[in-house]
């Protein structure tokens, strides 16, 4: 699909974004939420989006009338199409439509119906990811993370997985790279020492973790650059960063993916190892 042209879906985003800061704050939590998880929407019942959306049912149901849609579930077909259309194959088009055609709180059981369900949504969110990441962002991240004397990489709970591959990344770059896991609830000692020469890199996503804030706000006061991979355009650590990376992660009844932001830290590292090589080269 040609990215000239937007989609219903694009300009249902475009208005939700536009008008954001004339809504209550119901709305606003419903429309944070359908912006940072459009992936999902498709798939996810109406109960549980309000819930995670920290909303009663019928504030959805408001919602979709305010943007001009006779309810909820007619604003989800939006999404549903939007689904179908950027699928190629006409055969995984059938599939898809099987499964978001039925009624809401019919949700995929069998081990298949879920790895299909979540290999559609992941590659829905791997797209994205490459559609809408800067290539300047992506550019000057590496370039920070070239210069930098020590890299502090900060990821708890369930961002720890991505933390630890990347650290792993860079420790195998033979980087100086220090995973800030809080053992023993040292969080701020093991960030004590970064200066102005090192990058702290934050990775956290809705509901965001406090120890993860703190030391983003540490690492600021004391002059590191920032690099921040998260899911929201006002999360908390994209005040501090250098560099934000918004990544809209798979969701299907509550369970999140992390497929995307590994592949993001994946593309760091890769990219940092061939950065490293061509400026060897060029010595």
């Amino acid at each position: 699909m040609s990215t000239t042209n937007p989609t219903q879906l694009t300009l249902l985003q475009d208005e939700i974004r536009r008008r954001y800061d004339t809504l209550s704050k119901r709305l606003k939590q419903v429309a944070r939420y359908i912006l940072d998880n459009s992936n999902s929407i498709a798939f996810d019942t109406v109960a549980s989006i309000a819930q995670q959306a920290d909303v009663p049912p019928s504030t959805l149901i408001r919602f979709s009338n305010a943007f001009g849609f006779s309810g909820f579930n007619e604003m989800k077909q939006v999404f549903r199409q939007h689904l179908m259309e950027e699928t190629a194959s006409y055969t995984e088009r059938a599939k898809l439509f099987r499964q978001t055609a039925t009624d809401d709180t019919n949700t995929p059981e069998s081990p298949t119906e879920i790895l299909n369900v979540f290999t559609m949504v992941n590659s829905q969110a791997l797209q994205q990811l490459a559609m809408q990441t800067n290539p300047e962002q992506l550019d000057k991240a590496v370039s920070l993370l070239a210069g930098a004397e020590n890299i502090y990489v900060i990821g708890l709970r369930r961002s720890f997985s991505v933390a630890s591959y990347l650290t792993y990344a860079l420790r195998h770059l033979e980087r100086r790279a220090f995973l800030i896991d809080g053992l023993g609830g040292m969080f701020a000692e093991q960030l004590s020492m970064v200066n102005p020469k090192d990058v702290v890199i934050a990775i956290s996503y809705s509901p965001y973790a406090r120890e993860a804030v703190e030391l983003v706000e540490l690492g600021a006061g004391r002059g590191a650059q920032q690099i921040a991979i998260t899911d929201s355009q006002v999360s908390p650590l994209a005040a501090f960063s250098d560099v934000c990376f918004v990544v809209r992660e798979a969701q299907v009844d509550g369970f999140r993916s992390q497929v995307a932001s590994l592949c993001l830290a994946q593309t760091l590292a890769v990219s940092l190892a061939l950065n490293n090589a061509s400026s060897a080269n060029n010595k």
